[in-house]
């Protein structure tokens, strides 16, 4: 895909490594090749970041299985195949304490609608509430092996999926559910990713961090309810 081209470009043209596979991570077979072709082209694999997801909205009584499945088989199974093939890569590997303390990362993108209902898009928040206890279960069972599992949770992101909630008196409106006062940019998430795939978060593990500018926070309870 032409955009994932271009990105891996730029982290070559900056000095780092990259490669770009087009993959539909709902699907085994893709998800297979995407993590054969990467052990193909690095050696092995270190940090999983489980990054895939959409929305597919309408009110419920509206809303198609069609839809419902399409926005689960991304947004949570795709999580669970890319896991999945991760956990097993990892645990073929030594820990080399060079790279890290960690035998393998995994990080989650959830989303604050893992918390809070969101009429109109119920398959993205419930897609986003199975995340958050995919995540907790894999970090019970595979801590033991050294392999750390968090999620990441954003809230209102300044990215081209949220560019009508982010412009002019939408803006101001969703403001009023941020108790920071500001909109999240895309480097307030990388930001938080890159903490939790080093070393610096060596003892975290099983944990949702929140990206949100304290949207989850129940913002109109401010002025004592």
């Amino acid at each position: 895909p032409e955009p994932a081209q271009k990105l891996a470009q730029e982290i070559i043209d900056a000095g780092g490594q990259a490669i770009a596979i087009g993959a539909d991570v709902s699907n085994e077979q893709d998800v297979e090749k995407l993590f054969a072709e990467t052990l193909k082209a690095f050696g092995r694999l270190d940090i999983l970041v489980a990054n895939s997801g959409l929305q597919k909205d309408a009110a419920f009584a509206d809303l198609t299985l069609e839809d419902w499945n399409t926005v689960i088989n991304v947004n949570l199974t795709g999580q669970f195949l890319c896991a999945r093939a991760a956990v097993r890569q990892f645990a073929k590997q030594d820990i080399r304490p060079d790279v890290s303390r960690a035998r393998g990362k995994i990080i989650h993108m959830s989303s604050v609608h893992q918390v809070i209902p969101w009429a109109g898009h119920v398959n993205y928040a419930a897609s986003k509430g199975g995340v958050d206890l995919l995540m907790r279960s894999i970090a019970q069972e595979v801590g033991e092996q050294r392999i750390r599992v968090n999620s990441v949770a954003p809230g209102a992101i300044r990215t081209a999926i949220n560019t009508k909630a982010t412009s002019g008196d939408a803006e101001k409106k969703l403001l009023e559910l941020i108790p920071y006062g500001r909109v999240g940019e895309a480097d307030d998430v990388a930001n938080a990713v890159v903490w939790l795939a080093s070393d610096a978060s060596d003892y975290v593990h099983g944990t949702t961090l929140f990206i949100d500018g304290g949207m989850s926070l129940y913002p109109e309870f401010r002025n004592n309810g």
